[in-house]
């Protein structure tokens, strides 16, 4: 994009403010180039300090374009590599740290301004400023308050819906006379019930509020996975999988909605790489607990049925805490059991503002606010996001089954019980490790796609070579291929900050994480039926699938990005035609929400 049209007659310091709002804040708010035109003289503190006045004037200032795309924005900077690594030590920590936004303008204050009925609105303070120490500190304290929680409550759910796999290396499928396929249809009556819970849960969760429903979910569900030491036959096995699914359905966008009121958009989606860890150390704990516990079998109790029931007793134990530990909002900590709440009156306003701020559109519905069949329709027929919901189904399925069938593998292999709940624990860290490198990898590059190729990349070549082995291959060089497999970068979390981020307001992002994750179940099911009785125990003609599927998906995420940057494209031609009067009418006028306003822009 060429610097001509409107751009062409914006004064050099509204090219700067431009910039940095893209930078630091919420795309949709490019009214704030009129703040500055109003207070030319003054001074922004994005990181550290810049003094306008004085960079205003130079003649790079308008040399080239700045993107408003979110890919785009930090290959428009003169900043070095070094400098961008380690950019956040200069930051002076007693500046301001308050970013600007639409609430800096009269006219734009009262079209994004808080509607009364949201929980949040008595701290609303548009002339509120805060310094870059005081906001570390309170982002730590959020860490520690609502995050560490999440990520426990995470370890619960991974806990009783992966112990299965423990269970299988102590005969579990022998002791209820399963078969290979009766596993498989658990798996899927798992996953299809934890698809068409999704919605439903969404519903409950946004009327009675997330720190409700979600330890309700922990409990109920907690009560079944225990009850699984009572199992005797194939009807039991596969009643239990449905109903655990059916119960745990809804909890993760239940929760990232609920981590998305304290951190801001730059923040949620690292925090929910943090989040997903909690998904390996749950493989590493459970391996080590089921080593324990599986050595417990007795008679005719074996040891499974003691893993099923102690675990569940563990998450039982974790839901009842929740209800204590999950408040419904950063201004409603206070409570019975909790007199003084756990934030100040200066923390409260800082927390609002400054979410508010990144993204004025949280403050669109109340935290106990419903949704309607309508904006679930809305969502589904929002074909901006289908993208992300085709990547939702295919983007696991080259390592799913895998994954899935790992101890069992392990254990027809010749490894002990011990030992193949021990040799899980390599690529757990490996997944752990590579799941961090590229969730901030993504934030780094500023590019969703590039980060998520990654998993593709990472998965073909070893799947090629799994296929190839031959029942004469060692134990050890199809142990350390699976374990490869096994540890790729799971790129999920970065997907859900993704949809959320493209989502646009808090409506339709409520609804579109349910979607994106019922997508995610979905191929979740295909991949749970992939590899066959027939097809056992080197699974030729399944990993054939998976190579392919691998293949597709390359190219999928290909189109998705030159997709969203045609979307990009056109939009900025659209408003670049516009006039600012022009400008100024639509953002005040137009009844377009989320992604549909003209001024937003895709990630990808």
């Amino acid at each position: 994009m060429a610097a001509t049209g409107i751009m062409s007659t914006f004064h050099p310091r509204i090219h700067h403010a431009r910039l940095l709002h893209e930078r630091y804040t919420h795309p949709r708010a490019w009214c704030l180039i009129f703040w500055f035109k109003r207070t030319r003289s003054k001074t922004f503190d994005a990181v550290g300090t810049m003094d306008f006045k004085s960079r205003s004037d130079s003649p790079t200032a308008v040399e080239k374009p700045f993107p408003l795309d979110d890919h785009c924005k930090d290959h428009q900077t003169s900043r070095s590599f070094r400098e961008k690594i380690f950019q956040k030590h200069r930051i002076d920590l007693d500046s301001v740290a308050t970013q600007p936004s639409v609430f800096d303008d009269p006219v734009t204050l009262e079209v994004y301004r808080p509607p009364p009925e949201y929980e949040n609105t008595h701290r609303f303070d548009p002339d509120a400023r805060w310094t870059w120490r005081e906001e570390k500190k309170l982002v730590r304290k959020i860490d520690f308050r609502i995050m560490i929680w999440a990520g426990v409550m995470f370890f619960a759910l991974d806990l009783d819906r992966t112990n299965i796999s423990q269970a299988n290396t102590d005969n579990f499928l022998q002791d209820l006379h399963l078969t290979t396929n009766d596993f498989n249809l658990g798996n899927t009556l798992y996953r299809l019930s934890f698809l068409i819970a999704e919605l439903p849960s969404q519903l409950i969760s946004k009327r009675v509020g997330p720190d409700v429903w979600v330890p309700t979910q922990i409990t109920l569900w907690s009560i079944v996975a225990l009850s699984q030491y009572w199992l005797s036959d194939r009807r039991s096995f596969l009643a239990t999988r449905f109903l655990i699914g059916f119960l745990e359905g809804g909890f993760i966008p239940d929760v990232v909605l609920y981590l998305s009121y304290y951190y801001t958009k730059t923040e949620l989606p690292i925090r929910l790489a943090w989040f997903w860890v909690s998904n390996y150390i749950t493989v590493m704990v459970s391996a080590f607990l089921a080593t324990g516990i599986l050595s417990l079998r007795s008679g005719d109790r074996a040891g499974w049925r003691y893993l099923f029931l102690i675990e569940g007793l563990v998450t039982l134990a974790v839901g009842m805490t929740s209800y204590f530990l999950m408040p419904p909002g950063p201004t409603q900590t206070k409570a019975w059991f909790r007199p003084k709440g756990w934030f100040t009156e200066r923390e409260e306003i800082i927390m609002v503002n400054r979410i508010l701020r990144d993204d004025p559109t949280k403050s669109d519905m109340h935290n106990r606010e419903g949704l309607t069949i309508g904006m679930i329709w809305n969502a589904i027929c929002d074909w901006r996001m289908w993208p992300i919901y085709v990547l939702g189904i295919t983007h696991m399925i080259p390592v799913g089954p895998p994954q899935t069938y790992l101890t069992l593998s392990l254990r027809n292999l010749g490894f002990t019980t011990t030992q193949s709940n021990l040799l899980t624990l390599p690529s757990t860290t490996c997944g752990l490790i590579t799941l961090l490198l590229t969730s901030y990898l993504s934030e780094f590059v500023h590019s969703r796609v590039g980060a998520c190729l990654v998993l593709q990349i990472w998965a073909l070549p070893l799947l090629v070579a799994l296929r190839s082995f031959g029942h004469s291959t060692n134990q050890w060089d199809y142990f350390a291929v699976v374990t490869l497999i096994t540890g790729f970068p799971y790129v999920h979390p970065i997907q859900v900050a993704w949809a959320s981020r493209n989502s646009g307001s808090v409506r339709t992002r409520t609804i579109s994480a349910s979607i994106y994750n019922m997508f995610v179940q979905a191929g979740a099911i295909i991949f749970a039926n992939i590899y066959r009785a027939d097809d056992a125990p080197l699974y030729k003609r399944g990993n054939l699938i998976l190579i392919l599927i691998c293949s597709a998906n390359i190219v999928i995420y290909i189109l998705t990005y030159f997709f969203y940057r045609s979307i990009n494209h056109h939009r900025e031609q659209q408003w670049n035609k516009m006039s600012v009067k022009e400008q100024e009418t639509y953002l005040e006028t137009t009844e377009d929400l989320g992604n549909e306003r003209l001024e937003f822009r895709f990630a990808y």
